[in-house]
């Protein structure tokens, strides 16, 4: 899908492969914390998503392929059976409220803890992230990963494949292949966290290996108009220095143009850059863009619907918000009426689970609701 609406805005409809959205506006895949210690999706989960149905597309958030492959304390998997049921009890709430979603499947590499996962964590090269990382008994020194063998890249791989298939099974349209924000696929496409010198290092060729890999593993299993990919070019989060993006990228992307994946999803987008432009031009199918809103800084008024409509106009298929939908589950009413926005409570976004700052946001409704019965009362 590319646009064939001059300028479409946010809240016109479109195609995703098999999928009518009702919008452009999509959910895009956020941490929160609130699955259980074993990392099964519980009726808390069911209920957040539910409560955001309206976007064009939810996203959900970052799930583990693997046991290996956690990063944090109450992060969901998807590598069991328990996991597939509790993640179908949120398929189908969703579904129910008319909402459709993608799974995003998310290997952490080196940022993860045996204290998290019982397992020492696996990476491209023994290179420890440069802080501290959060588990049960609070933040604790990074550990320095093993380094992948080829069997184990293999069996990773495999893993990755698998989860896809049990999302399907789980009742998502989809699968997104987290390849941002300094987890273990970025990890092998950036020269400071991939000091190998096999075939999965190296050159460029070599360090976009395991990604291509992974992502025609995924679309082998599930079909490409069900996979999507995330790309953070130039993003240091987590300690990442790519060294050169400007080669990276265009070479990744050359070995998966030709798969016809549902969507290519580009991190903090912004649509006067060179870079935007040159990933526009060299993308040959649909691209969803997250807008760049100055993180960390204070969510804006609009939520970034300013930002999205200019990424629309720029080339955009389809807008990802994060922060906007995490506190308005009714983000696309708000948009709808002109509504003021709730802003984040970020104390309440990680770490400290329940429904506080989760499935606790007011929506619209509600608030008119408690006006005119104030009204009422007087």
């Amino acid at each position: 899908m590319t646009n064939t609406t001059p300028n479409p805005e946010l809240l016109t409809p479109t195609d995703l492969g098999p999928l009518r959205l009702p919008n452009r506006l999509v959910m895009a895949p956020l941490t929160r914390n609130r699955a259980d210690a074993d990392g099964v999706p519980g009726s808390l989960m069911a209920t957040y998503y539910a409560q955001r149905a309206s976007a064009g597309l939810i996203i959900a958030e970052g799930t583990t392929p693997n046991a290996v492959g956690q990063t944090y304390p109450n992060i969901p998997g998807i590598h069991s059976a328990a996991h597939i049921a509790g993640w179908r009890r949120v398929t189908d709430a969703v579904r129910a409220a008319g909402g459709r979603m993608f799974l995003q499947l998310q290997h952490g590499g080196r940022v993860g803890h045996p204290d998290n996962s019982g397992l020492m964590p696996l990476a491209p090269s023994p290179v420890a992230l440069p802080e501290t990382i959060h588990t049960p008994t609070g933040r604790q020194p990074s550990v320095v990963p093993l380094a992948m063998t080829v069997d184990d890249i293999r069996t990773t791989v495999a893993d990755f494949a698998q989860a896809a298939r049990n999302a399907v099974e789980a009742g998502f349209a989809g699968v997104e292949v987290h390849a941002a924000n300094g987890q273990l696929l970025h990890q092998f496409l950036a020269r400071n966290t991939n000091l190998r010198g096999d075939a999965y290092g190296g050159s460029v060729a070599g360090r976009v290996r395991f990604v291509v890999e992974v992502t025609r593993a995924v679309a082998d299993a599930i079909g490409s108009e069900r996979t999507g990919l995330r790309i953070s070019p130039a993003n240091t989060v987590n300690g990442i220095e790519e060294g050169d993006t400007e080669r990276l990228y265009p070479a990744l992307l050359g070995e998966l143009a030709d798969l016809e994946l549902a969507y290519l999803h580009l991190e903090f987008a912004d649509p006067d850059s060179v870079l935007f432009a040159d990933i526009r031009d060299r993308w040959p199918g649909t691209l969803m863009a997250n807008p760049n809103l100055g993180w960390p800084a204070a969510m804006p008024a609009d939520g970034g619907r300013g930002a999205g409509e200019r990424l629309l106009a720029a080339g955009a298929d389809l807008i990802s918000l994060g922060r906007a939908f995490l506190a308005n589950p009714d983000l696309v009413e708000r948009l709808e009426a002109g509504a003021p926005l709730n802003q984040v409570r970020d104390k309440y976004t990680m770490y400290v689970g329940g429904p506080t700052g989760y499935t606790d946001y007011p929506t619209l409704a509600a608030t008119d609701g408690g006006l005119l019965a104030a009204q009422r009362a007087a």
